[in-house]
């Protein structure tokens, strides 16, 4: 035993300890056991002195299942000792990876104890991945995915993880996928239209909605949305050209003019506004040169507009009885099959121009000046170059497109993962892209019948610039990615959230997520905001993050029943997230720059080569410690479970580390001075009870 509980305070354990702490390894961050004939309460040592020791319960042991939580708290009579291998592996997870596993690292507290989770608890949730610049995520994200695809013979062939790509790094990690299983497949889409070898991002424009022109156009009012919602049902019908649709371009002309000839204003303000809005809108029928026949004489309608010496416009009634003719008294409905369903961005500017008119817009200055500012951000996007990213070259329905994301046009093999490469547009316009995409996807998982028959993963790279508290709530009453963490985990649409800012991120959004990998975070407010809205976290925990290596994470949440420290192995191949390299770049001469295919600048020879080597460099971690094929445990042979390995899954690294020997388990029955004990010597104590049959750690096997 390692000694007596002294004192029981909230949810902490003071122990008295019984051996010399000077002759043990390091017990800091173990795991142990306080045992009575009725309960096995876990704790989890968080100090350590010369006489006492501290620990906080985790959870507690029962009918051979592990319940994180501190329900229950130890008796003064319960033994303290270390975990043993079968109780550590209800608490970290099996060895081997088998069906519905995926190895996520190794633990940095127990010597090559892999960790094994669950597909299931982690991926069937909301998850975020924490952490400053340079702490590791990219990688950490390409080893967890690619050890998902390719350290099983039976790889998630019907997977759809659609990652939007801030910075373009993930192409060098999964675009090989195809070679090492054939049953799977990457695609790339990019912003940059000067790439000729990657497709171009394009969205059909009559695949978005209110909500989405509400984003496009950067609506600010709710009053804005109707004057949006007339626009989609008139541009339908007016990119028609059948009889009908020419008579209710005439009807809303007509409308329109009949307002401002009845408005009562100056007639000289009338006649400039009938000759503006006929110069702009019209139609073969009514027009300024539409002919205005009287008995003895024809005018035209431009010429019925004169104004006279005394201010006044004498044919008034004839010109507002002319327009009159052309106005429905009822509403003809154009049928479904004369509707265009495919149309453009003129076309909507065009349908934008008839809906302001037809709502009166030019009878009141605030209306007219909130409605402006629309077709003002609509004519910019229509006539910008970013009008090459909504030119689809033909009709396809939301379900065909969102196929047609998850289909290689090559080879029309399907792709578990799709790439949105968002590095050249700027953060407003991929923020709508990140948007439109998402929602398109939750509609598309809530209306898939049988429910949850597929799932959809989307993955958000610098979230904190997407994922935000902004206006959306109050323009339209919800924002789409917290709709999607508190309503698409039934449907089967998951979000996860990969940040160097989490104070940054939507409130509601990461306190919906169920699983944390958090590597080192040293900003102040963002560890003030880790420990108030992330769940199990403890002081401890938040001090562990300040001091995290690269490529080490604290991991906690559904699929990890205890908070587990752990390094993530290298992908192979890495993403493109390795810092510049001033040594080189400042000492050594730069060859001439050219443009490549990505719109960048290609480096010469000499740069390129220093780039492969600064990347080989970079961010080495520990090298996973291999131990004997068999273990010791008190004398017993406990044989090594070893995962099929691919050359992804374990790469080969630099400058390895030997991760912490297993601490000494004490108290033990009797045994020879020289028994070994979880890889330390025995410590001679007095005799005690035998302690409860069990093997008690020495090595785990790799």
């Amino acid at each position: 035993m390692l000694g007596k509980i002294d004192e029981i305070i909230n949810n902490t354990v003071v122990v008295k300890l019984d051996i010399d702490i000077n002759t043990q390894p390091n017990l800091v961050n173990l795991h142990v056991i306080f045992e009575n004939e009725e309960e096995k309460v876990v704790g989890e040592i968080v100090n350590v002195g010369q006489t006492e020791l501290r620990a906080n319960i985790v959870g507690e042991i029962a009918d051979g299942n592990f319940t994180p939580g501190s329900s229950s708290k130890p008796s003064f009579k319960s033994k303290v000792r270390l975990v043993n291998m079968e109780e550590l592996e209800l608490l970290l997870g099996v060895q081997s990876v088998g069906s519905g596993y995926t190895n996520f690292g190794t633990s940095n507290i127990y010597k090559g104890y892999k960790i094994n989770v669950p597909i299931n608890d982690f991926f069937s949730n909301h998850f975020a991945i924490l952490g400053n610049s340079g702490a590791g995520k990219s990688c950490t994200v390409a080893s967890i995915f690619q050890k998902l695809y390719l350290s099983s013979p039976t790889p998630p062939v019907n997977s759809s993880l659609f990652f939007f790509d801030a910075y373009g790094e993930y192409t060098n990690a999964f675009g090989k996928l195809n070679q090492h299983n054939s049953q799977l497949d990457y695609k790339v889409y990019t912003t940059n239209y000067t790439d000729p070898n990657t497709e171009l991002l394009r969205i059909p424009i009559w695949l978005l909605d209110v909500d989405d022109f509400a984003l496009l156009l950067d609506a600010t009012n709710p009053a804005q949305l109707p004057i949006i919602e007339k626009m989609l049902k008139l541009v339908a019908i007016l990119t028609g050209t059948s009889e009908i649709v020419v008579k209710r371009k005439n009807d809303i002309i007509a409308r329109a003019l009949q307002d401002i000839m009845l408005s009562g204003m100056d007639s000289t303000k009338i006649r400039d506004q009938v000759i503006a809005i006929l110069t702009k809108f019209h139609t073969n029928e009514l027009n300024l040169n539409s002919q205005i026949v009287q008995p003895g004489y024809t005018r035209t309608l431009k010429q019925c507009l004169y104004i006279d010496k005394t201010g006044k416009m004498q044919e008034m009634e004839l010109v507002v009885d002319f327009i009159r003719s052309y106005i429905l008294e009822d509403i003809i409905e154009v049928p479904e099959d004369e509707k265009a369903k495919y149309y453009t961005l003129a076309d909507l500017e065009n349908a934008l121009d008839f809906t302001l008119i037809s709502e009166g817009t030019l009878k009141s200055d605030k209306v007219f000046d909130m409605a402006n500012v629309l077709s003002v951000r609509l004519h910019t996007l229509a006539t910008g170059d970013n009008a090459r990213y909504f030119d689809y070259p033909e009709y396809i329905t939301r379900d065909d497109y969102i196929k047609s994301l998850v289909v290689n046009s090559e080879t029309g093999t399907r792709c578990q993962i799709t790439n949105f490469n968002i590095n050249y547009v700027d953060d407003r316009l991929a923020k709508c892209f990140v948007k439109i995409i998402s929602r398109m996807l939750f509609i598309k998982s809530s209306t898939i019948k049988p429910r949850g028959s597929r799932a959809f993963h989307i993955i958000i790279e610098e979230a904190h610039r997407y994922v935000q508290h902004d206006k959306d709530i109050e323009l339209l009453g919800y924002n789409i990615f917290e709709r999607i963490t508190k309503e698409g985990r039934k449907y089967g649409c998951f979000l996860a959230l990969i940040t160097q800012r989490p104070s940054e991120l939507s409130d509601t959004c990461i306190s919906q997520c169920a699983n944390f990998v958090i590597l080192r975070t040293l900003h102040p407010t963002d560890l003030g905001y880790i420990q108030h809205m992330v769940p199990n976290v403890s002081e401890e925990v938040v001090l562990q993050l300040k001091n995290l290596k690269p490529g080490n994470c604290i991991a906690f949440g559904m699929a990890f029943k205890v908070p587990i420290t752990m390094y993530i192995d290298l992908p192979d191949p890495r993403p493109l997230s390795n810092n510049v390299d001033l040594e080189d770049v400042w000492y050594h001469e730069i060859a001439e720059e050219t443009d490549n295919a990505d719109g960048g600048l290609a480096l010469g020879a000499n740069t390129a080569q220093a780039n492969q080597q600064m990347m080989a460099a970079q961010e080495v971690r520990p090298q996973q410690v291999q131990a004997a094929n068999n273990s010791q445990v008190l004398g017993a042979t406990v044989p090594q479970q070893v995962a099929p390995q691919t050359p992804m899954q374990q790469p080969p690294m630099a400058g390895a580390v030997q991760a912490a020997p297993m601490p000494q388990t004490v108290g033990v029955a009797p045994m020879p001075q020289q028994a070994q004990v979880l890889g330390g010597a025995a410590v001679p104590t007095a005799p005690v009870a035998q302690a409860p049959q069990g093997k008690f750690i020495t090595q785990v096997p790799v």
